[in-house]
């Protein structure tokens, strides 16, 4: 599959508290935080749990699907490396097997595609291996109606 979006981005830094989550997207594996204590889902990686305050976290695997809980349709880039980008469509996704926690990525497909509030999608990992150091970003694709 080729990038969705232009080379000449910055790539993804993981640091020691989200190490876990770039690595499981370059093994096609979601992992979100997760705290072992309160069992509660967290997203972004923190070092303590929002809901009980344990310090007892990891990254448990979870299914790269969801529903769009918010889009925006990008006309106007602003990082340089984009500026001949646009449109795109970028969505914010509820994830309801790990307690709905939330991330935002790109929808591929036409740019000026109709967007359903509560569609559902699915996780594509996407693998930038001639990146300068590799990495991979999860983007997201519908689910057709059945």
């Amino acid at each position: 599959m080729s990038a969705y979006l232009q080379d000449g981005l910055p790539s993804p830094v993981a640091n020691n508290l989200d190490a876990p989550f770039w690595k499981g997207l370059q093994d096609n594996r979601l992992l979100i935080q997760r705290c072992a204590n309160c069992s509660n889902w967290q997203w972004g990686p923190e070092w303590i749990c929002h809901h009980c305050h344990s310090f007892e976290l990891d990254f448990e695997e979870t299914k790269a699907s969801g529903v769009i809980y918010s889009y925006e349709r990008v006309w106007h880039p602003v990082h340089p490396a984009l500026a001949s980008q646009g449109p795109y469509l970028i969505v914010l996704v509820a994830l309801p097997a790990a307690g709905a926690v939330r991330l935002v990525g790109n929808l591929l497909g036409d740019p000026r595609q109709d967007v359903e509030i509560g569609g559902r999608v699915e996780g594509v990992f996407e693998h930038h291996l001639d990146a300068e150091s590799n990495y991979s970003l999860l983007q997201w694709q519908n689910i057709p109606l059945e």
